[in-house]
């Protein structure tokens, strides 16, 4: 991603926002923003609750396999 901003400059930046308020209109562009904004706000919030449900249930499944594991051995002492 940083090689593809390493070709857009100043010029090419003023460009692209031309071209945006001729498409848009200068006062959409502030509410495309905010939108853009708030859909990747809660795209990451559910790429963290996603992440957090997958490690609880890795830790669900090592703390099972040692409990497993803990009663194996006390099963052998006898």
């Amino acid at each position: 991603m940083t090689d593809i901003l390493a070709w857009v400059g100043t010029n090419e930046l003023l460009v692209i926002l031309a071209i945006c308020i001729l498409i848009f209109g200068k006062g959409r562009i502030p509410k495309i923003a905010r939108s853009l904004g708030l859909g990747i706000k809660e795209f990451k919030k559910a790429s963290k609750e996603i992440t957090d449900n997958s490690n609880d249930i890795i830790r669900d499944d090592i703390k099972d396999d040692d409990t497993t594991e803990d009663t194996k051995d006390v099963s052998k002492d006898d």
